[in-house]
């Protein structure tokens, strides 16, 4: 054994794993020998509900006690059987194992064993095939299920896991106080229990221990990053009128919005700088708060910025902005990449001596050679779309300036306290008056040439229309993809229409353009996969068709929707799928009853879990291994508390009994940001 330190001990130094099983792990993000013993089970066997081979389910999963009586020849083709009798006197059963020779050989005749598998069969003779079974004598164990890859299986890496838990130390992380004050076990006692449990006690146990850990570090760590953005403002503002901004509007505003603003306002007023997202469905108006805001920050002598992760979302900011702030007296100008280095020139030098009040822009601005003369407030777009350090760097530009995080992602409030625990949340929950609802319906791939004439109705309108699909290229799944879809409108009735392909393949300067070419009408349909999620206001564009909608979560289907209805004319969204699971019915009736995305969020969480909420890991967290927010929420509150209570103790970890504890948050954050 090369080292006891399972952080740092590479896998294949795990008895029985070696170079090749390694390389296996290694596609389950399995590394080292701790990420061997954190890789939990998603289930588990439990040998001790059987039932009878005459009352084995049919095609389903059960175990069955049963006594080997007979072990056939075996037989050598193409794939070698082996195969076994079992009886239990209610009936036999035909065991078959394909190209599975040890399997068969630890079985013996006469002794009593619990298979687990699919029975299958008919009333003369059951059948189960491949199942994997222990001694009747072991029966009273769960046995663990793990997320695997081809070439591993539930024996091997729970043989795997047993050796690393008997040769390696695992030494306790959290403080004798904390585990007592909130009764929990031992941190290699709850590794050995939530492997291979005895009883469902022991798995309670162990879940919750884990469980607790896990929040809790999560809490530490975004409770810190708060607590470090507690530093004193150079941007402290005093109460300003801002009633001209009202005023000016052709429209007036929600009472959300203007509830949003005085939050925003009363924060920047503050000694510590503002650490505010600002969530609201989409087209519920977060863009006119972030204008007022702005107004707020040049009536007190201070500049504003904003970074949007797309040039053609920054344009549509930019002027969205220009439309509320010019008329009274405000400079907002655009800074990105595509610019000249001339236009970049002349508009880094009017930023850097204060010529401009508002900079809206890309990655542009935080660049080194863009500088500001008094930058008092920064704003980003779509913030899980930024890693923490492009937050960081657009801060730097300033003196701790003020910070207002904006997110068309509605969050429920249970994944809102972890995803944003180091911001204050304020929530736009009202959508201006005027706006006629979506109409969204699910239907099946039968619908696909009505759906054309319905797209070629509106095309003829004067509207536009968007497809989104999956997948850009066909693989293995005959899922629709982007590229093969435009082909074969050709043999639809759009042939003749003007139609756009847009795909995350495609480099940034062809997407603009094609995205360009759709806002300003030249294309009337536009095929694309998701990258129109966060997009451009068309609001000529009425009508979306969703394909093989089973393969997105709710809450991006709720963002690709939003996509549509951003004018007056009634808008349409329709699901095309040929899925007819429980769960995806489930789904697609959610998205058909309701278009409040609060809701809908809450749903996703309910039937996806957190890690899939985003459908990707761009929120730059660390991955949660073991919990669920939605079912451990009673947990989360515990942590919170907890987490509370000892930065209010030792704000800097400092206390030799959190001697580990700042190592744990460091390395936990360090591995999200490079994830």
């Amino acid at each position: 054994m090369e080292n006891n330190n399972p952080a740092a001990t590479e896998v294949c130094y795990v008895k029985g794993v070696g170079e090749k099983r390694a390389k296996q792990l290694n596609k389950l993000g399995i590394s080292t020998v701790y990420d061997l013993v954190t890789h939990y089970p998603r289930g588990y066997i439990d040998f001790n509900n059987t039932v009878t081979i005459a009352d084995a389910p049919q095609d389903e999963n059960c175990v069955i006690k049963a006594k080997v009586t007979r072990k056939l020849a075996p037989y050598y083709g193409k794939i070698a059987l082996f195969r076994v009798l079992v009886s239990d006197g209610t009936g036999d059963m035909l065991i078959t194992f394909f190209n599975t020779v040890y399997s068969f050989q630890r079985l013996k005749v006469g002794e009593e064993y619990c298979f687990y598998g699919k029975a299958g069969g008919n009333f003369l003779r059951r059948e189960m095939s491949s199942p994997i079974f222990v001694e009747a004598k072991d029966s009273h164990i769960l046995m663990p299920r793990y997320s695997l890859t081809q070439g591993l299986s539930h024996n091997m890496l729970s043989g795997y896991v047993k050796n690393a838990l008997k040769d390696y130390s695992f030494p306790e992380r959290l403080s004798e106080r904390l585990m007592a004050e909130n009764r929990l076990l031992g941190f290699s006692d709850a590794l050995r229990m939530i492997h291979f449990p005895h009883t469902e006690e022991e798995y309670s146990l162990a879940k919750r221990r884990l469980t607790f850990e896990e929040l809790f570090l999560l809490q530490i760590g975004l409770k810190s990053m708060k607590n470090r953005n507690k530093k004193l403002t150079g941007a402290k503002m005093t109460t300003k009128d801002i009633s001209a901004y009202y005023a000016s509007l052709p429209f007036e505003l929600t009472g959300a919005q203007k509830r949003a603003i005085k939050e925003c306002t009363d924060d920047m007023q503050n000694p510590a700088p503002m650490n505010r997202l600002l969530q609201g469905d989409v087209g519920s108006g977060k863009t006119a708060v972030a204008a007022a805001v702005c107004y707020f920050a040049y009536l007190n002598g201070m500049q504003s910025t904003l970074m949007a992760p797309t040039e053609i979302l920054a344009a549509q900011h930019y002027q969205t902005l220009c439309g509320f702030l010019s008329p009274l007296g405000v400079k907002v100008e655009l800074l990105t990449g595509s610019a000249t280095a001339a236009q970049k020139k002349k508009i880094r030098a009017e930023i850097a001596n204060g010529e401009v009040h508002v900079a809206v822009g890309t990655q542009a601005l935080i660049q080194k050679n863009t500088a500001f003369a008094n930058l008092g407030l920064v704003i980003a777009d779509e913030q899980h779309r930024f890693g923490v350090e492009q937050r960081a760097a657009l801060s730097g530009k300033g003196d701790n300036p003020h910070t207002l995080i904006m997110s068309a992602t509605p969050i429920p409030r249970t994944l809102g306290m972890i995803i944003y625990g180091d911001l204050d949340i304020s929530t736009l929950d009202e959508m201006p008056k005027g706006r006629l609802p979506m109409k969204t319906y699910g239907v099946d791939s039968s619908y696909h040439e009505r759906l054309y004439r319905f797209i070629l109705k509106y095309t003829q309108n004067g509207f536009q229309s968007y497809i989104v699909c999956p997948l850009v290229e066909e693989g293995i799944s005959e899922k629709a993809s982007a590229v093969r879809y435009i082909e074969s409108l050709q043999n639809t009735c759009l042939k003749d229409v003007p139609t756009g392909l847009l795909h995350g393949k495609m480099k940034q300067a062809d997407k603009d353009a094609v995205m360009k070419a759709f806002k300003d009408g030249e294309l009337k349909v536009l095929v694309s996969t998701t990258v129109i999620e966060v997009g451009v206001d068309v609001p000529n564009a009425v009508v979306m068709i969703i394909e093989n909608a089973e393969q997105f979560g709710l809450s991006q289907l709720h963002q690709l929707r939003g996509r549509v209805g951003r004018g007056k004319e009634q808008s349409h969204c329709i699901l095309v799928t040929d899925n007819k699971s429980e769960f995806t019915r489930a789904r697609i009736d959610t998205m058909v009853r309701t278009s409040d995305g609060f809701e809908i969020a809450n749903e996703d969480l309910k039937l996806r879990g957190p890690g899939d909420f985003f459908g990707s890991r761009q929120h730059g967290l660390p991955p949660l291994k073991i919990s669920d927010i939605y079912a451990d929420f009673e947990i989360l509150e515990e942590t919170k508390r907890a987490a509370e209570k000892v930065l209010a103790d030792d704000p800097r970890l400092e206390h030799p009994d959190n001697s580990g504890l700042k190592a744990m948050v460091d390395e936990l954050f360090s591995n999200a940001a490079n994830a």
